[in-house]
């Protein structure tokens, strides 16, 4: 694929424009320059929520049908141009072409999804509240929250844009976008399929650059009545700071360093593909990264050697190999904090079944193959900290009760998984389990219609479902002397 030499980098009330904040995009596989994008700083923050101050009147009194519409307008869109938003989420973020298909078709579901929900807003609205008095009526609206800013990471370009953009759209919100200076390729295009549906100008603006220029200022500015936030739990505090100073809403969905618990009577090969799928989709860059492995006693020994067989067989190359499993971190920064995390595990004393390397084929490009442990101390960083790169952790358990109490020591609480033929018990385990998603005897596939988010500090909030619909509204109710 082709890439110009710059790209502009904002897109403010229906117009493409040129920041002057360059922000180089680097191919993960290859280390090759893709392009350059020309962000914007507080200047093109302020200029994109003018934008976005002026178009919310006239956005916010249309119908939930009109908005449904362009939701569906823009799901097609999106299909349409499914291979090329494909080829550059792979060039740009390093995962393989087939996880890139995923997030496409998780984009289009997502906005077909709101795009329904928005459809039946109308019908909704103004809806009786039925009082102790006969003396009053009273009337509950759902009304937009205002505009709105949205900052998301570089694991999933695009889809957790959707996730928020959506539902945004959906309430009637309208939106400032910061995408990562990352992984700004697959959003631009992304917000240039937006751009081709008919919104309103000044509904949909997007500026890229880097959290300090662009973050900060958006999460700050008293004429922005939410922030919606995906990323590091360092870097929500501050948003959560920021916020704070004019008391506007806010959502986050920050980290996770979540358990996958394999019972005793677990289907040992279920599980060995689930722990892999856990830890290495995506070259294990997931908050829902489920990287610590909890074995029961009776079956450890033979699930750590299939494992391991497992994951030193996993392909590591290019995005675009035929044959690849898993692709590249993001970048050198990631890359190298990932290895950090390898060696200070060893130098605490953990054990490295396998894995800890760039693999032996691959010269260039931020590879590593799929990293197992085991003596993990509970007090460590690797057991403790989110990694976000392929790396599992891998410990025993003598009891139910002490597997659950291992998956629950941790400040985190977004996910879980349960491998287990007992229905009964592994429902009761997931019950117990202080998680917002636990799946059972299942790959970690997320649906728009259940909620992502979790407990303790992974979450503020819940996204997906019409929970994340009632994240963009306001409840107001309109109670009358009859």
């Amino acid at each position: 694929m082709n890439f110009p030499t710059t790209q502009d980098g904002l897109y403010i009330n229906g117009e493409w424009l040129a920041g002057d904040q360059p922000l180089r995009v680097i191919n993960p596989a290859t280390e090759a320059l893709l392009t350059t994008v020309y962000g914007g700083d507080e200047h093109a923050v302020d200029q994109a929520l003018d934008a976005a101050t002026q178009a919310f009147g006239p956005w916010s009194n249309t119908s939930g049908s009109e908005r449904g519409a362009l939701l569906r307008r823009i799901a097609a869109g999106v299909r349409e141009a499914r291979e090329r938003l494909m080829h550059l989420q792979s060039s740009n973020n390093g995962k393989p072409l087939f996880e890139a298909a995923i997030d496409v078709d998780d984009v289009v579901a997502t906005f077909e999804y709101y795009a329904e929900l928005a459809e039946g807003l109308d019908a909704r609205q103004d809806s009786p509240l039925a009082l102790p008095s006969a003396d009053f009526s009273a009337r509950l609206r759902r009304e937009p929250c205002g505009v709105v800013g949205l900052i998301v990471p570089w694991n999933f370009p695009m889809v957790t844009t959707a996730w928020k953009l959506a539902p945004a759209l959906a309430a009637g919100c309208c939106v400032v976008l910061k995408p990562s200076e990352v992984t700004p390729l697959p959003e631009l295009e992304l917000a240039s399929i937006i751009a081709g549906c008919g919104l309103p100008d000044g509904v949909f603006n997007l500026v890229c650059g880097t959290g300090l220029a662009v973050g900060a200022p958006l999460a700050a500015d008293p004429r922005v009545a939410k922030i919606s936030f995906t990323g590091s739990n360092a870097v929500g505090v501050q948003v959560m700071q920021r916020a704070a100073e004019t008391v506007k809403g806010v959502s986050l969905e920050l980290g996770g360093k979540s358990s996958l618990l394999v019972l005793a009577d677990a289907d040992l090969d279920l599980a060995v593909e689930l722990a892999c799928g856990g830890g290495f989709f995506n070259a294990g860059q997931m908050c829902s990264a489920t990287s610590r492995v909890l074995v029961a006693d009776e079956l450890a020994d033979e699930f750590l050697q299939r494992l391991k067989t497992r994951a030193e067989a996993i392909r590591v190359a290019d995005p675009f190999d035929p044959d690849v499993e898993m692709g590249a971190l993001v970048n050198q920064a990631q890359y190298q904090r990932v290895l950090g995390h390898i060696d200070r595990g060893l130098s605490v004393g953990a054990t490295l079944v396998c894995g800890g390397q760039r693999p032996a084929h691959l010269s260039r490009g931020f590879f590593l193959q799929p990293t197992i442990f085991t003596d993990v101390p509970l007090d460590s960083a690797l057991w403790c900290e989110e990694i976000f790169g392929p790396v599992l952790c891998v410990r025993r358990f003598s009891t139910q009760a002490q597997a659950i109490a291992l998956a629950n020591d941790s400040r985190f609480g977004l996910v879980a998984s349960v491998v287990s033929r007992d229905t009964t018990t592994a429902e009761q385990v997931a019950n117990a389990l202080q998680a917002g998603l636990v799946w059972i005897n299942a790959p970690q596939v997320i649906f728009p219609q259940a909620a992502w988010g979790g407990y303790k500090q992974s979450s503020l909030g819940r996204e997906l479902g019409p929970w994340g619909l009632a994240a963009f509204q306001e409840i107001k109710h309109v109670v009358r002397a009859v």
